[in-house]
């Protein structure tokens, strides 16, 4: 069994099997978040299982060989805690937090519905229903299914471009003979993760785990490599029977390990991080051209999307994008003032600090750190990281990231 402390409160045990476990002891705390990771998300799906893992994580909830769907759910909100889970493109993730007396009743649960899922028949018929009421519900979105017609254009042919979610024909196929052979393929040992954070000992998590997950398997999963192609930049226009006209101009982003992707935080936050930002400033407060502006920033392993999202009348759309492209040219021309700079600083490192007063997303830092760069990436290195950014390297990688010519325009206007 391999130990490695890497600073005081955070310490990683991998066991026999391949599973990995991390923890952060907390002892302001009285409670404790417990997440069992999968490393495997939609990218990870065939075109026919679109929508497996999503699916299968909506049916882990359904009932094991001992506890039906109602003990799941009373096992954590009878000691005031609860469970909960969520699918991405590259990991699923299970989740409790509870009171740190707790521990193993969280464990005991988590492991259970990892393990010894039952899926019975008729959940699973009723469950396709559920996850298409889902679909339905994203759609009737406006700035949601924009934002998954975006999605699926930036990586069209891609893996990343599938919906999270599946498509209606594929999620209306799926069997509980496919659940259990997706699970028999990537719920293995060498692809979980337990990640927890609170007032708890390492060993006696370690020990926890070993006795519900430690017979496991040792077996890891295949990777196959996933290329990316180039995207169509052209501009996608879609109508729905709305009042607003929603607006994104983005391009591919930077995946989570590159070397520039501390300067793209904080080019992030001058521009959208906020109300006191470029873009809300100089088109909501000088003009009152939207009420909702924003910029978002999402990383993959291998790519990235980064974009500008603005709710708006379709009559002040091209206003909107003429001052969007503008704000993008500023900063890309002109070094950022060194106030200016400091100010995004500081809010990078005030926002990185309260996070860290919720245990959940302490949790989630840990496994997040461990599943994308296979460490404990410290607050003191990423204050240091923000910290060194100057406002030349700023203004280099801006010349190049946005460059128009890399962006690709979505908008969507109601009908008629």
């Amino acid at each position: 069994m391999e130990n490695l402390k890497e600073i005081d409160s955070v310490t990683k045990t991998t066991l026999p099997n391949g599973l990995k476990i991390v923890t952060e002891k907390i002892e302001s705390v009285k409670s404790i978040s417990v997440g069992i990771w999968v490393k495997t998300g939609s990218r990870n799906e065939t075109p026919k299982q679109a929508g497996i893992t999503h699916f299968l994580e909506h049916m882990l909830f359904k009932g094991t060989d001992k506890r039906s769907a109602y003990d799941i759910a009373l096992s954590m909100e009878s000691v005031g805690g609860y469970l909960n889970a969520f699918t991405s493109s590259e990991y699923t993730c299970y989740f409790a937090r509870c009171v740190n007396t707790q521990i193993e009743r969280a464990l005991d649960v988590l492991s259970d519905m990892v393990l010894n899922p039952s899926f019975p028949e008729e959940e699973v018929e009723k469950e396709k229903k559920v996850v298409i009421e889902e679909m339905k519900m994203y759609r009737d979105s406006p700035d949601d299914y924009l934002f998954e017609e975006y999605n699926t254009r930036m990586f069209q042919g891609h893996e990343l471009g599938r919906p999270v979610l599946g498509l209606e024909e594929t999620v209306s196929s799926f069997t509980r003979e496919d659940l259990y052979e997706y699970m028999e393929e990537r719920y293995r040992a060498g692809n979980l993760l337990i990640s927890v954070a609170g007032n708890v000992e390492h060993e006696e998590v370690v020990k926890l785990v070993s006795e519900y997950l430690g017979d496991l398997p040792a077996l890891d999963v295949d990777y196959e490599d996933q290329p990316l192609n180039e995207f169509d930049t052209s501009k996608l226009e879609l109508t729905k029977p709305i009042e607003q006209t929603h607006y994104i101009l983005g391009r591919r982003g930077l995946n989570f390990d590159h070397d520039d992707k501390y300067l793209l935080l904080l080019a992030n936050t001058i521009l959208g991080g906020g109300m006191s930002s470029r873009l809300h400033q100089n088109v909501r407060e000088k003009y009152g051209y939207c009420y909702s502006i924003q910029t978002f920033n999402q990383s993959y392993t291998d790519s990235g999307m980064w974009g500008v999202y603005v709710g708006t009348d379709k009559d002040y759309v091209e206003h909107v994008h003429e001052l969007v492209v503008a704000e993008l040219k500023s900063i890309s021309e002109e070094l950022v003032p060194e106030k200016e700079l400091e100010e995004a600083k500081s809010q990078l490192k005030g926002k990185l600090l309260l996070s860290q007063e919720n245990t959940s997303n302490r949790m989630m830092r840990l496994a997040k750190s461990e599943l994308y760069f296979d460490r404990f990436v410290t607050l003191d290195e990423l204050v240091e990281n923000i910290d060194t950014v100057t406002s030349e390297q700023i203004l280099e990688f801006s010349k190049d990231f946005f460059d128009q010519k890399y962006f690709m325009e979505a908008v969507l206007t109601p009908e008629g």
